[in-house]
């Protein structure tokens, strides 16, 4: 029990350091304006069209950090800051969406995966936590009955939305790889520019991955809890 606290702990304090590394690094890249005077909605435009893609729509999204593709409608959506700045910060963000964009495009077997998954994410976010409680409420200890299996099913659900933290990853890294291989042979941004997107992208990859190591640390705990008792 200790040690699981100590880990969560140390995942908790990685993940600050890795979100707040990141607002800053976003903050300074943010200041280095593009000398092509494109903007991050120019640049998605672009990337979509060198690749072909020209039924997918680039969009300005509310709020900050609000960047996504939306596959169901083939939309790019950019918060608003990125989608009409001049800086690198949105170069990286508007590339690396369209990474997604291409991913989609080219069938990518891990974003197909990744798709799949969603809906039993939905659920299970919703009903994980839920269920492990009520089967504990319902008489877990008394054995192999309906509160064992109620529990079973919540830790089931909890795996779930492990897998798909883990099934993110190489989405996400992908997506960056293609935004920055994009980016430098289309010689679209300066050498110090795409240092800058290059670097913003790497620490907010780190932010998925110190989250899927929260979840696995969750889930061992949750099984430790469950079936270690027998």
């Amino acid at each position: 029990m200790g040690t699981y606290y100590l880990i969560l702990g140390a995942i908790a304090l990685v993940s600050w350091l890795v979100s707040s590394t990141l607002k800053r690094k976003f903050a300074t890249y943010s200041k280095i304006h593009l000398r092509n005077g494109l903007s991050g909605a120019e640049i998605a435009e672009k990337m979509l069209l060198d690749h072909g893609i020209k039924d997918v729509k680039v969009v300005s999204t509310a709020g900050r950090l609000t960047d996504h593709y939306n596959p169901t409608d083939k939309t790019v959506n950019l918060s608003e800051a990125v989608y009409s700045q001049r800086n690198a910060a949105a170069a990286a963000v508007a590339a690396h969406e369209c990474g997604h964009a291409v991913q989609h495009a080219q069938a990518y077997s891990w974003l197909q995966l990744r798709s799949t998954l969603v809906p039993a994410v939905n659920i299970s976010s919703k009903l994980s936590m839920w269920l492990i409680f009520g089967g504990l409420i319902l008489g877990f200890g008394a054995g192999i009955g309906l509160g064992y299996w109620v529990v079973v099913t919540g830790f089931l659900l909890m795996a779930v939305a492990t897998l798909f933290s883990f099934v993110t990853l190489p989405v996400e890294y992908d997506a960056s790889n293609r935004a920055l291989a994009w980016l430098k042979n289309k010689h679209m941004l300066s050498q110090e520019e795409y240092k800058g997107a290059e670097d913003a992208l790497k620490w907010a990859a780190r932010t998925y991955l110190v989250a899927a190591l929260g979840s696995l640390a969750t889930l061992v705990y949750w099984a430790y809890q469950i079936f270690g008792r027998e």
